[in-house]
């Protein structure tokens, strides 16, 4: 018996389009309809602007390609979305979406409108995710997998369509868009998982397709060193550090990566983070836990660690999830942290809590996505 692809769809399924990038729709043209390479690049261009500027979903809407085109491509090949599990909206607007990526396996996103420019997408790399951060409810869940592009891609695409945000004709208007910023830092890591990271935003950047410019997408990581430098040369990706604790004792607790990549390490990597400058900072994530990293000499100490480097700090108000071992801090405990950190000359601000209320806000993500072995899969997907 073949080894079944547990990412796959069903086997009767057409190869899905959607998520492919140029290069993929070139090969898909090239090797499917033996089409030489200016005319398979041709037809990878329709399709790329049909698929991502205009977010159709069905071949016959495409009307700058020949209608028989249009049938063989309907005949081989789909332009699925991901399954939409569970919408839900918060009272102050946030909507988080648990969707499905294969029989079993899912993932979780959220889209908070009026941050960034219009709204930002938090998308995921990862189902569960291998950190543990202590503070983090998505590290209490297992990894199942990496995502692949398409996928990520594909969480875009959905959030689009919710949206309705996909444009009749013409360019977009960015008066229009409601989706203006991507941000990852949704569920799992993704510097362990920067090829799909990095191939997705190729897709999300492209100018005729979503056109989101790369600098209002943001890649945030826990310290995954080595992985630093080659995401901004690939990527020219906004980058944001999951910090925490300003000592190495601290932070190996809180984030344990930091027994692997200390923060001394860390920093030089910031320091050294390709394009990093006034104009380009990189973000510090700093959550706000009662009594464990929220003192004015912790946030002394914040200041003199990040000296010299392009910086700004976000300051994370924890947010609850059951069974957690934290508290927040006070609002006024925050705010005398915020103020030591300005007046040093950072901007800090306090992130305000989104979605709570459906377990939506930073640190909250968590799919019910249970890692199956194969042969279990196996008997479910054979009726057995």
């Amino acid at each position: 018996m073949a080894e079944l692809d547990l990412n796959a769809g069903p086997a009767a399924a057409p190869a899905n389009l959607a998520g492919a990038t140029r290069a993929e729709l070139r090969a898909t043209f090239a090797d499917a309809f033996g089409l030489d390479e200016k005319k398979a690049r041709m037809r990878a261009n329709q399709l790329f602007r049909w698929i991502y500027h205009f977010g159709v979903t069905e071949f016959d809407a495409m009307t700058d390609i020949a209608k028989e085109m249009r049938g063989e491509l309907s005949a081989r090949f789909a332009l699925r979305r991901l399954n939409m599990v569970e919408r839900q909206v918060s009272s102050d607007g946030t909507r988080k979406y648990l969707l499905e990526l294969s029989p079993g396996v899912e993932v979780e996103c959220v889209f908070i409108p009026d941050v960034g420019r219009a709204g930002a997408l938090c998308v995921s790399s990862q189902v569960g995710c291998t950190l543990n951060c202590t503070f983090c409810h998505t590290g209490t869940q297992a990894l199942v997998r990496n995502l692949t592009a398409a996928e990520i891609v594909g969480q875009v695409l959905a959030v689009k369509d919710d949206l309705e945000e996909w444009p009749t004709a013409g360019p977009v208007d960015e008066r229009d868009r409601r989706l203006s910023n991507i941000v990852f830092m949704g569920m799992g890591e993704p510097l362990y998982n920067l090829d799909n990271v990095a191939k997705a935003m190729e897709v999300i950047s492209d100018g005729e397709g979503i056109s989101l410019s790369r600098r209002r997408i943001t890649v945030s990581t826990s310290g995954v060193v080595p992985q630093m430098a080659p995401l901004g040369e690939r990527t020219s990706a906004m980058l944001a550090i999951s910090l925490h604790a300003t000592n190495d004792d601290l932070r190996d607790e809180l984030v344990p990566i930091n027994r692997k990549y200390p923060l001394d390490e860390l920093l030089d990597a910031c320091r050294n983070y390709p394009g990093v400058s006034n104009a380009r900072r990189i973000t510090f994530e700093y959550v706000m836990l009662k009594g464990v990293n929220d003192t004015d000499a912790e946030a002394r100490d914040l200041v003199r660690l990040l000296k010299g480097i392009p910086a700004k700090i976000n300051l994370i108000p924890w947010n609850p999830w059951p069974g957690a071992p934290y508290e927040c801090s006070s609002w006024e405990r925050i705010e005398a942290f915020a103020d030591i950190v300005n007046r040093a000359g950072y901007a800090s601000p306090i992130r305000t809590p989104r979605g709570r209320d459906i377990a939506a806000a930073c640190g909250q993500l968590k799919s019910d996505s249970v890692k199956k072995r194969a042969s279990e899969v196996r008997r479910e997907a054979a009726g057995v």
